[in-house]
């Protein structure tokens, strides 16, 4: 475990809910997965398809499409 959060799924730098892969924050099927922006861009795939659906379905104030 490294910094200030710890997985409850990590033993021994396995995934225990990702078929005891070794852990990789981010990966597909983690709890981060989708959730937050990383430094290495090819986990962040998710994440930019929730935020354009996000934008589709919540549009600003003042926006045309609302």
């Amino acid at each position: 475990m490294a910094g200030g959060w710890g997985c409850p799924h990590e033993v021994a730098d396995r995934c225990t809910k990702i078929n005891n892969l070794p852990c990789d924050p981010g990966m597909k099927g983690c709890e981060l997965y989708g959730r937050f922006r990383f430094a290495d861009e090819s986990k962040n795939e998710r994440y930019w398809e929730k935020k354009e659906r996000e934008k589709l379905t919540n549009p600003k104030d003042g926006d045309p499409a609302k």
